[in-house]
């Protein structure tokens, strides 16, 4: 057995054998938080398992061998990835113990979680040299419970492990740096005995005046009957849970409608026994209509940008809401209604803020490019991901679509079987929202006519297509000459387009790499766009230049994708204009 294969089970037996996802809404909780700077110790060859790093023992005689000390070991920032804190650790991909002592003064009638956002990519934890867990995947969050472990003085020990592998999720390639590390928060969740552990408050499929969801309770006294409030539109409702805990409710409601021009959020007040929580949650409805995407009923066309969690003018893994207020603003001044979060799923702040800005969302899990389709504990571990996501973020307005891929090849054994289980996963975890994926293979139907025909298409909401016309293929001028037919009958996103420049290189429109090349191509690429009648939205590609191990053209890329419209220093390139005033143009148009 692979070593990824062991991880997928013992995660299954061991994080999901405490809790199936971690709890909703963990800012509206009681918590202490362990961010900071941890020690840590570079572990290129995992000594650490052998050595037993997780005891953190101590020398009890001048002659006692323990041939590690986290005391005198260099520290690493939590949340923060490894790459960008040090040097030496810009290109490491392997294990790095971290360790955090903290205080702790036990409660009556309390249970304790130790929770993390996200450790990218296998995480395993130990408190106070007792394992609690493992979990694999790199950007979703996970918890254990700690309550019994607990002691007045802690230590609490995490390897975390950024090695890539064939059966992994996301595989060996990825065209995005692998930030390693603890690269989100970290902290310590006080429940009661009984909590609100999960819930999903939406308007129901269909609806826009009828507010459907469930509660569920954990520990002993979960029998207690649950209130939802919402008090601005005076609601109230009391459900009584079954006995697994769950408690379902369906009620009328007259409510304003999030949209991205009045992204209205309403206090939500969850409520059961000893326990209460508070949420900010927005109701709007999502639907397909032909080759139309409805919001709240009405058309709308997604006027978006793709975007890459990789921090403003500092470099690295993103993780502050100054980092993600600036990349979604930057998204606005785009005269953008739409984000496209690139190639998994980003931090939980990004999606709250979305919310709170008007930006719908499509959130995606890295199921990129050619993964190892037919291995069962693969499909399980991407399927994780995707409960993950889905978990954390079902309340979120923003959220319009789940996509479970990118770029990958159909014809591939297993591909489209692998993709169709995931989407049967999606739609049974939550109804609400619509289904896409990014897929890039057209056929020819003649010259100059291309056809949609990846045989997802047929199973998906909507139709993601990237192509790189005047980029990857042909010149910019070629655009002109392409037809687009989508047999699918189905809205259609085109989810990535685009072409590389470094800010400030000018040259003119023939020569590549300039930004003058890079804005003749968003030209041509939006003159053949407007004459594709089922578009329903595009993306390009991308916000924002971002790290990538893939691209080494000296004084060009030094290890970075340059195509974004933005330099990762903020400066605005040429394409930028070109964009902004097509969705400017759009907007005043009403679409």
């Amino acid at each position: 057995m692979n070593r990824l294969v062991l991880a997928v089970l013992i995660f299954v037996m061991t994080a999901l054998g405490a809790f199936a996802e971690a709890m909703s809404n963990p800012d509206g909780r009681s918590f202490v938080s362990l961010d900071g700077m941890w020690n840590a110790i570079v572990d290129p060859y995992e000594t650490g398992l052998n050595a037993k790093f997780f005891n953190n023992a101590k020398p009890t005689s001048k002659s006692d061998l323990i041939e590690y000390d986290f005391d005198r070991a260099g520290k690493l920032r939590v949340p923060g990835d490894w790459n960008t804190q040090r040097e030496s650790l810009l290109f490491y991909e392997g294990p790095i113990w971290y360790q955090k002592y903290f205080s702790y003064q036990k409660r009556e009638h309390t249970r304790v979680f130790i929770y993390f956002g996200a450790a990218n990519y296998q995480a395993r934890v130990w408190l106070n040299g007792a394992k609690l867990g493992e979990h694999t995947g790199g950007f979703t969050p996970f918890q254990f419970e700690v309550t019994d472990q607990l002691a007045a003085e802690n230590s609490l020990v995490v390897e975390v492990d950024n090695t890539r592998h064939a059966d992994a999720v996301p595989s060996l390639n990825s065209d995005w740096w692998n930030y390693g590390g603890l690269t989100r928060e970290v902290k310590l969740i006080e429940v009661p005995d009984a909590f609100i552990e999960n819930y999903s408050v939406q308007l129901a499929r269909g609806s826009a005046n009828t507010i459907e969801g469930w509660v569920q309770l954990s520990g002993s006294g979960a029998a207690a009957d649950v209130a939802i409030e919402i008090p601005e539109a005076h609601l109230k409702q009391t459900a009584r849970p079954d006995a697994s805990g769950r408690a379902a409710f369906h009620f009328p409601a007259k409510l304003d409608l999030w949209s991205p021009e009045n992204p209205k959020l309403y206090r939500v007040v969850i409520s059961a026994g000893d326990d209460h929580v508070t949420d900010e949650i927005g109701f709007r409805t999502i639907e397909t209509r032909g080759t139309q995407i409805l919001l709240n009923g009405k058309p709308i066309f997604l006027r978006g940008i793709c975007v890459h969690e990789e921090a403003p003018f500092r470099s690295g893994r993103a993780f502050s809401e100054e980092d993600d207020r600036t990349l979604l603003t930057w998204a606005k001044e785009l005269s953008g209604n739409f984000v496209r979060l690139a190639h998994y799923p980003h931090n939980e702040e990004m999606i709250r803020l979305a919310d709170r800005m008007g930006l719908l969302v499509w959130e995606e899990v890295p199921v990129y490019w050619s993964i190892a389709w037919q291995n069962p504990a693969t499909l399980e571990n991407a399927k994780s991901q995707l409960r993950e996501v889905i978990a954390r973020d079902r309340n979120r307005a923003a959220v319009i679509l789940w996509s479970l891929s990118n770029e990958t090849p159909p014809n591939e054994a297993g591909r489209t079987e692998f993709l169709k289980s995931m989407l049967a996963e999606a739609r049974q975890l939550d109804s609400t929202r619509l289904i896409t994926s990014a897929m890039n293979r057209a056929g020819s139907a003649g010259p100059g006519t291309r056809v949609l025909n990846d045989p997802l298409g047929e199973f998906v909401d909507v139709f993601g297509f990237n192509q790189y016309i005047g980029w990857y293929e042909g010149k910019p001028e070629d655009a002109d000459r392409v037809q687009w037919q989508n047999p699918f009958h189905k809205p259609l996103i085109v989810s990535e387009f685009g072409a590389g420049a470094p800010y400030g290189m000018h040259v003119d429109t023939a020569t590549r790499f300039s930004e003058e090349f890079q804005a003749n191509v968003f030209e041509h690429q939006i003159a053949m766009l407007k004459k594709i009648p089922d578009l329903a939205g595009m993306s390009p590609w991308l916000l924002m230049d971002f790290r990538s191990p893939r691209r080494l053209l000296p004084g060009v890329q030094d290890y970075y994708n340059r195509k974004g419209l933005i330099s990762d220093r903020g400066q605005r390139k040429q394409a930028f204009y070109v964009l902004q005033k097509f969705y400017k143009e759009k907007a005043k148009a009403g679409q």
